[in-house]
Parts: structure tokens; C-alpha cells; sequence
């Protein structure tokens, strides 16, 4: 498969140029490109997808109350975006390694998360919310687009090592116009390095819309770097799926990086430190959430005799089941000893680490002299 991009004269966001394979209303609709994708995707998998995201809202609902409630310092909501994440990181090898930014929730969801990993780190109790190796996910990213320098770093190690992996990247709209994203399109380029770059268009990098930062889709610049693109309609889990299969296919068969644009939207605020009222028409909101992603993937399971109560009650419960246990893990977290900073930073221990101990050791005891 050889996606286009066809160019928008008027508006770098019209979703209809999107290649899609579920339409908002739920119909399923031919696409030559992107149905040998997923031709195996039958409707007991498209309910556990479904599933799959319907999970995810509530883990991020629970996420929005526990900061409110004082529990979490910040939250980066993804509704919305669901259907983006779940379909993208449902067709990677458990071998491949991911590099996120901080609102990939139901990326570490489909890589194993378990509970607390959702929200050590916005607790602040740890560097990193879960164990990167165990999940092959590198640590949430906060710094604008420097994941995906990190990703060309791995994808050439992967290169290097001749093994059979693929390095995968997340980032939003905003972060493809920072230097570090089009300094790792042209390093990914010039060296073939084995890495998918997956855009999550969701309009609006904080208050600015993409529309002022983008007069072209954001698909378009990567052929610019020598990176074959697709732009697919990311609120359908099906066409994600299948763009993440094919660039993971163009990626591992040595041809070099892809690039996939995930024409979505942000439903929530930036984080629960930004209010959107104040930039965000409500038409505009509105207007997405006839697109919903959950909708349309029951509309179609409903329409070919798929979609059961049964289903809607598993399904509910097993939310509820990880929402609760996340809360219990995050009201059960216990602050680590000061001096615990200094675990895991090298493989082996060295007398400069040491010396560091030492000296915030004698640094903490003043504070207890005084005391």
C-alpha cells in the first residue's frame, strides 16, 4: 500500500479527506488501501476493542476525579482520542518499543499498565509511572516532541543490532512544530531507521488551533522528508489499526520510518490546569461528538447483530473493576524514603553516586538537628 496525500486548498482539517473504514454513523465503508489490514479483525475482535475503549474513558474519567479531588497533581486527558490509541497500539508486536508523550494513557493501558502505573506519576511519586522495561514503553514524556528524538536514537540501535523490532513514537498536533520532531523525521529519513512517528491530531495544542500552525495536513510534510504518511480518520478504531499495521509492516521489512496522521480530536481540557471554555467554541465540541469513536464502533457491532446486553454489562463491570483498583492504589501509595532518589539511576553502583548519597544524606540530617 502507497497511501496519498491530497492536498487541501482551503482548510488543513477537513476530516472527509481522511482515509476511513467505520463512518460516524457507524457504516462500514470499502477501503482498498487500508481493508487487507484488517481483514481479520472479525466482530468478537472489534468487541474487545470496543471494549478495550470503553475501559479506557473510565480510566480517564477516574483520572480527571482523583486530581480533583486533591489526589493527583495534574491529569492529561484523552477523551476523545480513544480510538487512536487503542487502534494503533492493539496492532503492535510485543516486541516493539513505544516512546510517548504524557497523554498516551490507553497506549500503557494495551501495553499491561496495571493500576497504579496510571497514576504514580502524576502523584509524584515516581520519575516514572511503571517499569519500562516490563511494559517496553520508555517513561511519559512531558518535554514537547523530545520522545520522538529518543525513538530515532532506539530505531538505530535496532538497526544497528539487526533485530527484529520496530520503535514507535506518540505526539500531538503542537509538538510537530518544535525542532526536536523535524530534527527526528530527518535523522529517521536519512539513516532508514526502523520507527513509525503517529501524530495524534487533536486540534488544539493547548489554546492554538492547528489550523494556524498547519495550512496543509499534517500527513503532507512528511513525504518532504523522504517518510511515506497516511492521515486516517482517527476516531475510527479500524482505520487506525489497519495505518499502524502498515507502517509497522513498511518499518520492519527494513524499508524505513512511516508516518501516520490521526485526524482526532481532544473532547477534555489540555490538562486539569487549562479550561478550554475560554478558547473552544461549543459548536466545534458539539460537532465532535457525533463522531464519537465508542459510538460508532456499537453502531456498527448493533447494525450486523453483534452487540449484546451481555457485552454492555461485562464490559461496564471490568471498567469499574479497573477504576476502583486504580483509585485503591493511588490512595494506598506510600512516599519512598528521600534517599530512594538515587536507586535504579545506574546499572551498577559507583563512587560518585555515592558521594551524591552521602551529601544529601548529611543534607536531610541537618533538617532533623533542627528539628
Amino acid at each position: 500500500m502507497s497511501p496519498q496525500i491530497t492536498p487541501i486548498a482551503d482548510t488543513a482539517q477537513d476530516l472527509e479527506l481522511s482515509e476511513r473504514i467505520l463512518a460516524p454513523d457507524g457504516t462500514r465503508l470499502a477501503n482498498p488501501q487500508l481493508d487487507p489490514y484488517v481483514v481479520d479483525v472479525d466482530a468478537a475482535r472489534l468487541r474487545a476493542l470496543h471494549r478495550d475503549m470503553v475501559i479506557l474513558r473510565r480510566i480517564d474519567t477516574e483520572g480527571v476525579a482523583l486530581q480533583r479531588q486533591g489526589q493527583l497533581g495534574l491529569w492529561a486527558p484523552c477523551q476523545g482520542q480513544e480510538a487512536t490509541q487503542i487502534g494503533t497500539a492493539r496492532a503492535l508486536e510485543a516486541r516493539d518499543y513505544v516512546f510517548p508523550s504524557y497523554r498516551e494513557t490507553g497506549v500503557i493501558y494495551a501495553r499491561g499498565a496495571q493500576p497504579g502505573d496510571y497514576v504514580r506519576m502524576w502523584r509524584g511519586e515516581e520519575g516514572a509511572a511503571y517499569d519500562p522495561e516490563a511494559l517496553r514503553v520508555a517513561p511519559l514524556q512531558i518535554i514537547i516532541g523530545a520522545q520522538t528524538l529518543h525513538a530515532v536514537g532506539y530505531a538505530l540501535g535496532i538497526r544497528h543490532d539487526g533485530a527484529d523490532e520496530v520503535a514507535v513514537t506518540y505526539f500531538g498536533d503542537g509538538a510537530t512544530s518544535q525542532g526536536d520532531v523535524n530534527e527526528a523525521m530527518i535523522f529517521a529519513a536519512s539513516y532508514q531507521a526502523p520507527v513509525v512517528f503517529v501524530c495524534q491530531n487533536n486540534h488544539w495544542a493547548i489554546s492554538e488551533p492547528v489550523a494556524v500552525q498547519s495550512q496543509f495536513p499534517i500527513a503532507g510534510r512528511a513525504p518532504g522528508f523522504g517518510i511515506p504518511s497516511v492521515r486516517v480518520d482517527g476516531n475510527d478504531v479500524l482505520a487506525c489499526m489497519a495505518a499502524m499495521r502498515w507502517a509497522l509492516e513498511h518499518a520492519r521489512s527494513g524499508k524505513g520510518p512511516a508516518y501516520i496522521e490521526a485526524v482526532t480530536y481532544r473532547m477534555g481540557p489540555h490538562t486539569t490546569a487549562d479550561d478550554p471554555t475560554r478558547y473552544r467554541p461549543d459548536a466545534e465540541l458539539e460537532a465532535w461528538r457525533r463522531r464519537d469513536p465508542i459510538a460508532r464502533v456499537e453502531a456498527y457491532l448493533r447494525s450486523i447483530g453483534e452487540f449484546s446486553d451481555e457485552h454492555v454489562a461485562e464490559t461496564q463491570a471490568a471498567a469499574d473493576v479497573v477504576a476502583r483498583d486504580m483509585r485503591a492504589a493511588c490512595l494506598g501509595m506510600v512516599t519512598r524514603p528521600p534517599l530512594a532518589v538515587f536507586d535504579g539511576v545506574y546499572a551498577e553502583p559507583h563512587t560518585g553516586l555515592d558521594r551524591q548519597r552521602e551529601e544529601y544524606a548529611a543534607y536531610l540530617a541537618a533538617f532533623e538537628g533542627e528539628a
